[in-house]
This record gives C-alpha cells, sequence and structure tokens, in this order.
C-alpha cells in the first residue's frame, strides 16, 4: 500500500461509504489519495455474505477513487 494524505476506518465494509462517502470522494476531487481500512469483513451481519460485502465494497472503493482498500 502506498501512502495516503487521508485513511477512513470503518468498522464493517460500507460503513465508510455510508458516513463518509461524501467526505472521502471530495477528497479524491480535491486531488488527495485516500485509503480505506474496514475493521472487520461483517461476519456477522445480516446483509449479504462476508465475500459479498468485499466484492461490493471493493466496488465502491473504485466509485469513490480511493487508492486502497484493506480489511484487518
Amino acid at each position: 500500500m502506498e501512502p495516503v494524505d487521508l485513511l477512513a476506518f470503518g468498522p464493517h465494509p460500507d460503513d465508510i461509504e455510508i458516513g463518509l462517502g461524501g467526505t472521502v470522494a471530495l477528497h479524491v476531487a480535491m486531488g488527495l489519495e485516500v485509503g480505506l481500512c474496514d475493521l472487520t469483513r461483517g461476519e456477522l451481519g445480516s446483509n449479504g455474505t462476508p465475500e459479498d460485502r468485499q466484492a461490493e465494497a471493493e466496488a465502491a472503493r473504485g466509485v469513490l477513487g480511493a487508492a486502497w482498500r484493506v480489511n484487518l
């Protein structure tokens, strides 16, 4: 992972998009490098499988323009 100007953390995949999506997109539009970090895969959630949520999270990363996404 390359260095970023802004690193956003979320507890589960999709939480960054819900809570900070506009902020991420704004900073990307300003020319800053943004990284996203999910703390879990959402294993205990009822909104799809962890694999589905990871695929959706990666698609959202691309839409927002973030440089990378990692899951702890």
